[in-house]
């Protein structure tokens, strides 16, 4: 049985907002758990099975998308762009690796934040820092920033068009594999770097051309299978969108495929880990530079007891200066204790800092250099490393500097969108799946 909220919250559950009127809140857990999932249980499963396979190095895992959606941003045009992106970088991840690429959007609930402060000072004026649209607004005034518990139910309702946007567009000819291709011919065209890889866009050219000859034309090249995941931060959100599935008669997490865990919610005693272990989706975990093996074990018997394939997840985010030596012993003992989980880098929370102009950013570098050094430990350990997670957009945006269009610093006032952490733009982001596809080849 799921704890109750009640349960969850006198476990304790960090990173949650005060609300001001209780009443308000109940009024909308209430509503929410009235309404239909945004997703299906049977799906959940579907991703498990391909979690499993990366697992054991027969797959690879692709999980990009926003650090933070904001409701504003919610449209058919953003949505369409941060699809289109992420076709573009498994087209190219999979004809490397040469095994299916599972593509699964950081979209569709990634509307909350931890924070690593609760309050928020500017020039003498003290408010509740902004956790995401999904608890108050970024605007920093007293009335944006009060905790209001109708924004969860405008997070379902974003959710619940963005989902069928996507549904609509991977199944609707606009992930037809031809079509993602020449996107990518044209970044190869156009792009400052794309000269890099012409020759792995020629060869995929080929190869579709020759499958155009014999006549070969299945229906994975016209549509795709694509997931939403997000952090599961806030607990009444999560907890009233659990449903009991009555063909297993198992509980699952229907707002998205695949939730996960943060770095600063994964305490063993805590009320993340509690409800965690009781959802039957395919979760993860992340794991920074204070996580030990100990740590890792504890956590894989208490989120996943019955060692079950597909299951769980850790996501690794050391820093670029930390992955080579922090990695290692974790990634050496759960295996020799025959845990099942999946590894996925994730080279971007463990790279950021402030530049001088007061913009927080990322090296394009730094993240490309913790992704080698996670496939290097992988490779040196004979283990799989089995995807990466990048938050990205489809958009031209300047957030994080360097990378073949050379941005630097004074770039990122250009046009710096972000609410919460930076974001590799759509060109930075194929950048990157070139890169990591020679690592595949590679490994």
């Amino acid at each position: 049985m799921i704890p109750s909220l009640e349960e969850l919250h006198k476990i304790g559950a960090l990173q949650q907002p005060t609300y001001p009127d209780q009443a308000a809140l109940d009024k909308t857990v209430a509503r929410l758990r009235t309404l239909p999932p945004l997703v299906f249980a049977g799906e959940c499963d579907e991703l498990k099975d391909k979690v499993a396979a990366a697992a054991r190095g027969e797959a690879f895992i692709l999980q990009g998308g926003d650090c933070a959606e904001t409701f504003v941003d919610a449209t058919a045009d953003n949505t369409r762009n941060k699809l289109r992106v992420l076709l573009q970088m498994a087209v190219v991840l999979t004809y490397a690796a040469s095994v299916p690429v599972v593509k699964i959007g950081r979209l569709a609930g990634q509307y909350a934040k931890p924070r690593s402060a609760d309050m928020e000072t500017r020039d003498g004026v003290t408010l509740p820092a902004y956790r995401g649209d999904a608890v108050n607004g970024f605007e920093f005034t007293p009335e944006s920033r009060i905790p209001d518990p109708q924004r969860l139910l405008e997070v379902y309702h974003a959710s619940a068009s963005t989902l069928n946007l996507v549904r609509a567009f991977t199944t609707g000819g606009y992930a037809d594999l031809r079509q993602v291709h020449a996107w990518n011919s044209e970044f190869v065209r156009s792009s400052p770097v794309g000269a890099r890889y012409e020759a792995m866009g020629t060869e995929i050219e080929r190869a579709l051309t020759f499958m155009e000859a014999i006549g070969a034309d299945p229906e994975q090249f016209h549509r795709v299978d694509f997931y939403s995941s997000h952090e599961a931060l806030l607990m009444e959100y999560e907890h009233a969108l659990t449903r009991v599935d009555s063909r297993t008669e198992k509980p699952y997490n229907v707002s998205g495929h695949f939730v996960w865990i943060g770095e600063r919610t994964r305490q063993l005693d805590g009320a993340h880990v509690e409800y965690f272990r009781h959802i039957s989706n395919p979760i993860g975990c992340k794991l920074g530079p204070t996580a030990t093996a100990d740590d890792a074990l504890a956590l894989a018997r208490k989120l996943n007891p019955d060692n079950e394939p597909g299951r769980l997840t850790f996501i690794t985010r050391f820093g670029a200066d930390k992955i080579r030596d922090g990695l290692p012993g974790l990634v050496e003992k759960v295996t020799a204790e025959g845990v099942n989980v999946a590894w996925i880098s994730d080279p971007m929370h463990g790279n950021t800092f402030t530049a001088t102009n007061g913009y927080k950013t990322r090296r394009f570098e730094d993240v490309l250099d913790e992704v080698q050094g996670f496939f290097d430990v992988h490779r040196a350990l004979g283990t799989v490393p089995a995807g990466i997670l990048v938050e990205n957009t489809g958009d031209d945006v300047t957030e994080i500097i360097g990378g073949g269009e050379e941005l630097d610093e004074h770039g990122l006032a250009h046009r710096y969108e972000s609410v919460v952490d930076p974001r590799l733009n759509r060109v930075q982001s194929l950048e990157m799946a070139f890169l990591v596809a020679e690592m595949l080849r590679k490994s």
